[in-house]
């Protein structure tokens, strides 16, 4: 069963360190994106070098880093869910060194009304993926736990917001409508693919996630609205957030 996969016991058996040699330190904090027009974004405007690279047998994630106000800030373009994401998330902290993550994306709301026109800062994710059970013990959620500090920066910049629990699922064609109501009932307001599992990896590895989410698609028992979607995927307006956040992050 995936709630006995935790085990703080006994060393992996697969080694970092084989497929990319000895951990450095380049930089201290590194942005994870979902959208490839605000990662092309980045590249464009910006004097990038690469410093890293995932590699697969599909492919590769390169990890690029730029000068942003007199300090090198490290950027990928990560996979979408929670397996992905973790794993992605630790491969990057092994060859950057980073060690502060700012993840950003979009999200389906299951509250209209508390996300209409403001960020969402999860609280807890309801560990409805695999990855997070391999990092964590089990429990129905996980604890986000910089959302107040990232809530305090929200207000500082005076950016809005609205702190919830969220849902990250494996499948979003799973989202029936009985899971629905299960999630907004427990105070979900919303729903992604990696929080839980990306948090479960960083607490485990004392790494620090700050996360929060724009609301595109809507998810009601009524029907699926998807009209905001393309903009909350891809909104410049996340990527100047996240700029700003990381300027108050201090060393």
């Amino acid at each position: 069963m995936v709630i006995d996969d935790f085990d703080s016991v006994t060393k992996p058996i697969v080694d970092i360190e084989s497929f990319y040699g000895k951990s450095k330190k380049v930089v201290e904090k590194c942005m994870i994106i979902f959208s490839k027009e605000i990662y092309d974004f980045l590249l464009n405007e910006n004097e990038c070098t690469q410093i890293g690279s995932c590699n697969a047998c599909n492919g590769e994630i390169p990890i690029y880093s730029f000068e942003h106000k007199g300090e090198r800030i490290a950027f990928y373009l990560t996979g979408i869910g929670s397996a992905m994401a973790s794993g992605t998330c630790y491969e990057v902290h092994w060859q950057t060194g980073a060690t502060k993550f700012v993840m950003f994306g979009s999200c389906g709301s299951l509250d209209r009304e508390k996300t209409k026109g403001r960020y969402v800062v999860p609280t807890e994710a309801y560990r409805g993926d695999g990855a997070s059970y391999y990092y964590a013990p089990p429990s129905d959620y996980i604890i986000i736990k910089k959302a107040d500090r990232l809530a305090e920066i929200f207000e500082e910049l005076g950016v809005p917001y609205v702190k919830g629990r969220v849902w990250t699922t494996d499948s979003m064609l799973r989202e029936t409508v009985g899971l629905v109501n299960k999630r907004k009932d427990e105070g979900c307001i919303a729903v992604e693919m990696e929080v839980a599992g990306v948090e479960a990896l960083c607490d485990f590895y004392g790494l620090e996630l700050f996360d929060f989410l724009e609301a595109g698609d809507v998810l009601e028992e009524s029907g699926y609205e998807i009209k905001d979607l393309n903009v909350a995927n891809h909104s410049l307006a996340k990527l100047d957030i996240a700029l700003r956040v990381i300027e108050k992050l201090g060393s």
